[in-house]
C-alpha cells in the first residue's frame, strides 16, 4: 500500500507564502532585537507582527475557519508551522505561539458555546493572550500531574480557588487564565482535577515575578501566579468536573507536537546558516564543508532532521485519526527536543568562533532550543511512560498466554 506523503495544494500554497513572510518580514525584526521579545516591544510588537501575518494571509492556521482561522488538521499543521518556526518570532506573528496555539486547541474541543464567545473568539483573534495555569512549585504538581496541590472547593455562588503556580508561560499582560485545580482527592492520587476560565483581572488573581529562564522569544514571560480566595462561577468550570486531567491531554499531546514543528524550524535555520558558512569558508588547504569532519556534522544534521519529520508525520497522522497517541506523541517529542538541540549545537561547532558570537543567530537559538528537552515534559519523563507502556504490554501479553 502506497502511502501518500504530498501536502494538499492549499496547503503548500500557505507553507509558500509564510515561507516569503517569515524570511521577508519576520527573520529582519528578530535579527534586529537578538531574538529577545521583550527588547522589541512585548504585546506592542505582537500586535504590529499579527497585522502584518493577517495581510499576508497567514495569520491563525490552525483556528476554526468560523473564528477567523485556516482550521488545519495537524498533519497539515506541520509545514506551516516549521515554516512560522525559522524565525523565533514567526509563531508570535502566526498567533501559533505557545501557550495561545494549544490553548485554542483545546477550547475548540471543550468549550461550551458561551466560553467559546467569550474566550476562544478573541483568543484566535489575536485580541487577547491566555495562559495555563497547571505547573506548581514542589511538592506541587510539575513533572507528576498526580501531585497537583491548588485547590477548589464549592462556594455560594461557584468555587473558590487557592494555591499557587510558577513557570506560567504568558501570564504577564493575559486576557485569561485556565486554571487547573483539585476538585477532589489529595495530591498524589489519580484524577480529581477540574479546569476553570477566569479573566485576568478578576479578584484574587496575582502575577508574581518573572522567573529568569534561557528563552526570551515569548510574549509574557515565565511567571509564579497566585490564586487567592479566587471565585469563580459555575459557568467557568471548562468542561465536567473532576475531568481536568482528562481534558489535559486533548491540549498536551498535540502540544507537544506544535512545539516540535515550531523549533524544528528554528533548527533548519541554525543548520542552513552553518552550511551556508561551511560552503564558503576556507581552511585547511579547501572549503571547510569538503572537510570529513565538517561533513559528518552536516549530514548528520539532515538526519536528525528528517528523522524528526518522519516521527512528527506518525505523531500527527494519529491525533488526526482520534488517537489518544500517548506513546507516539512521547516518542516524537523526546526525540525531537534532543535532536533539535543537537543540530544547533553542530551548528554552533562548524562556525567556530562565529557561532557563539551576536553575529550569527546560532547563539540565541541554542537559547531558545534547549529547554525544550524540560518543558512539556522532560526526556526522562517520557522515556519512562514510553518504557512503562511497553513493559505493561508485554506483562498483559504474559497474562493472556496463560
Amino acid at each position: 500500500m502506497a502511502i501518500d506523503l504530498s501536502v494538499p495544494d492549499d496547503v503548500q500554497a500557505l507553507v509558500d507564502r509564510t515561507r516569503g513572510f517569515i524570511r521577508g518580514h519576520v527573520v529582519p525584526l528578530e535579527d534586529a532585537h537578538d531574538g529577545d521579545i521583550a527588547a522589541a516591544g512585548g504585546d506592542e510588537f505582537r500586535v504590529e507582527l499579527q497585522r502584518a501575518a493577517r495581510d499576508a494571509g497567514v495569520f491563525a492556521p490552525h483556528a476554526p475557519v468560523e473564528y477567523g482561522g485556516h482550521g488545519l488538521g495537524m498533519s497539515d499543521r506541520a509545514p506551516v508551522f516549521e515554516e512560522a518556526g525559522y524565525s523565533l518570532f514567526g509563531p508570535t506573528a502566526l498567533n501559533i505561539a505557545a501557550p495561545d496555539e494549544g490553548n485554542v486547541h483545546m477550547l475548540a474541543h471543550i468549550a461550551n458555546p458561551e466560553q467559546k464567545q467569550q474566550y476562544l473568539a478573541p483568543l484566535a483573534h489575536g485580541d487577547i493572550r491566555s495562559a495555563f495555569a497547571m505547573t506548581e512549585p514542589a511538592p506541587g504538581a510539575g513533572s507528576d500531574p498526580s501531585a497537583l496541590a491548588t485547590r477548589a472547593v464549592r462556594a455560594e455562588g461557584g468555587w473558590r480557588i487557592n494555591g499557587s503556580k510558577w513557570f506560567i508561560t504568558g501570564a504577564d499582560g493575559a486576557g485569561f487564565f485556565i486554571i487547573m485545580a483539585r476538585t477532589s482527592g489529595e495530591p498524589g492520587e489519580r484524577g480529581g482535577a477540574t479546569m476553570f476560565l477566569a479573566p485576568a483581572d478578576t479578584a484574587g488573581i496575582r502575577v508574581g515575578r518573572h522567573i529568569d529562564t534561557l528563552d526570551r522569544s515569548m510574549v509574557g514571560g515565565h511567571c509564579e501566579v497566585f490564586f487567592e480566595d479566587l471565585l469563580v462561577p459555575e459557568s467557568a468550570v471548562l468542561g465536567e468536573v473532576d475531568r481536568g486531567f482528562e481534558y489535559a491531554q486533548v491540549r498536551l499531546g498535540p502540544a507537544r507536537m506544535t512545539h516540535v514543528m515550531r523549533w524544528l524550524g528554528a533548527a533548519r535555520r541554525g543548520h542552513d546558516v552553518a552550511v551556508a558558512q561551511v560552503a564558503q569558508r576556507e581552511g585547511f588547504g579547501s572549503k571547510l564543508g569538503d572537510l570529513g569532519m565538517i561533513q559528518k556534522m552536516v549530514a548528520d544534521n539532515e538526519i536528525d532532521i528528517a528523522a524528526t519529520r518522519a516521527l512528527l508525520t506518525r505523531a500527527c497522522w494519529e491525533l488526526d485519526r482520534g488517537e489518544p497517541a500517548g506513546n507516539a506523541t512521547s516518542i516524537a517529542k523526546t526525540f525531537a527536543a534532543e535532536a533539535i538541540f543537537r543540530i544547533v549545537d553542530r551548528s554552533m561547532q562548524m562556525c567556530g568562533g562565529l557561532g557563539v558570537s551576536g553575529d550569527l543567530p546560532l547563539a540565541r537559538l541554542s537559547r531558545e532550543v534547549r529547554p525544550f528537552r524540560i518543558y512539556d515534559g522532560p526526556s526522562e519523563v517520557h522515556r519512562w511512560a514510553i518504557a512503562k507502556r511497553t513493559v505493561g504490554a508485554a506483562k498483559r501479553a504474559l497474562r493472556d498466554s496463560k
